[in-house]
């Protein structure tokens, strides 16, 4: 097996890992032997359980001895829930580590392959970057910005509209792309609504029916400045998920004290620009914070449109109907655009593919 093709497979292993593992990141790692044969694999395990260069380290076993371990992130060379991997790399006699990215983490960057290094370990790096850094996209903006990375979700039809004139919006794609939506959410570790959806959807925002299945329901996060959204119903059922509501001193004291009452954590942070609305930038540090790598936002068309204007939209998935509503209904993104095609934003597509009737799209800006 060569370079590339090694780490395309490690890529693919540590995708399997992405709904146990957060808030590590869902690392994949192969060992190679001297005739070509992947003699051990591994992927990262939930939080104090091995990572992925360990658990293929003990799949391989001797076979390790003389090999090269592939693997998307550098090794880590810092104890925290578990030892270093680096330590048993060298006592496994392995000869080449291949790694796709460094680990912007403060805690390791560059520290595990100069530990490998100094040990004799001859070290690649940059084998499969692109294909690591696309799958550890959220990982890698959490660690480098300080915040979670941004999954913008929304369904439309063709024409761009996310509700009918009246406000129905239930449902405009199938059942397919809902499904697949649910997989969304159970990649992710938050997601995340505004006020007008709250109150519109009354959504429980859960991950269900997805295979393989998450480990933990994502943390619901309602973002309600003025104390709008009642302390009832789904959204606010701790036997389904935690849920954290974020708001600002313009709400109500009786809206916070009635979401603590139902058991919701509640966040006072400051307005935005203009006092207008929540500092998303603020909101999506404090998610960061609590150990959200992606923060999947499902809506509404107002936050969508804010966190565009702000520049911490990360990526788009957009779910298409084959469905026309017209001008009177809601648009996707109610903003503003530039006065001229030239000065567009631009965003690069990903992804595109058939999901029962509609059509879904991946994007990400150019940035």
């Amino acid at each position: 097996m060569h370079d590339e093709a090694a780490m395309q497979r490690a890529v693919a292993l540590g995708e399997g890992a992405r709904r146990r593992s957060a808030p590590n990141p869902w690392v994949g790692s192969v060992i190679v032997d001297a005739d070509g044969t992947v003699v051990g694999e591994g992927a990262t395990h939930e939080p104090g359980g091995p990572h992925a260069e360990i658990e293929a380290l003990a799949q391989a076993g001797e076979r390790s001895r003389g090999s090269t371990l592939f693997t998307t992130l550098e090794p880590c060379s810092h104890t925290g829930r578990t030892p270093p991997c680096v330590g048993p790399i060298v006592a496994a006699g392995i000869r080449r580590v291949v790694a796709a990215l460094e680990d912007p983490d403060a805690r390791v960057t560059g520290n595990g392959i100069a530990h490998l290094r100094a040990a004799g370990v001859e070290v690649v790096t940059g084998i499969g970057a692109e294909s690591a850094a696309r799958s550890l996209a959220p990982y890698l903006v959490q660690r480098r910005l300080g915040r979670s990375f941004t999954l913008l979700k929304t369904a439309s039809s063709i024409d761009g509209r996310v509700a009918a004139a009246d406000g129905s919006s239930q449902w405009i794609t199938g059942a397919a792309a809902r499904a697949d939506a649910h997989g969304l959410r159970a990649d992710s570790q938050a997601v995340v609504i505004g006020s007008g959806t709250a109150l519109a959807d009354r959504p429980s925002l859960t991950a269900r029916d997805v295979e393989p299945p998450a480990v933990r329901q994502p943390l619901r996060v309602l973002l309600d400045g003025r104390g709008r959204v009642p302390a009832t119903g789904s959204l606010f059922d701790p036997d389904l998920a935690l849920t954290l509501v974020v708001t600002t001193e313009r709400a109500p004291a009786a809206a916070i004290d009635a979401w603590s009452a139902a058991g919701a954590k509640v966040e006072v942070l400051p307005t935005g620009l203009g006092g207008v609305g929540i500092d998303l930038r603020l909101a999506l540090e404090l998610l960061a914070g609590l150990g959200v790598l992606q923060a999947l936002v499902e809506g509404g068309p107002a936050l969508h449109a804010a966190l565009i204007e702000v520049d911490l939209a990360d990526r788009l998935v957009a779910y298409v109907a084959p469905t026309w509503l017209g001008t009177s209904g809601a648009p996707m993104f109610p903003t503003g655009g530039p006065s001229t095609l030239g000065d567009a934003a631009r965003w690069r597509l990903l992804d595109v593919r058939a999901v029962g009737a509609d059509a879904r799209l991946e994007l990400e800006p150019v940035r």
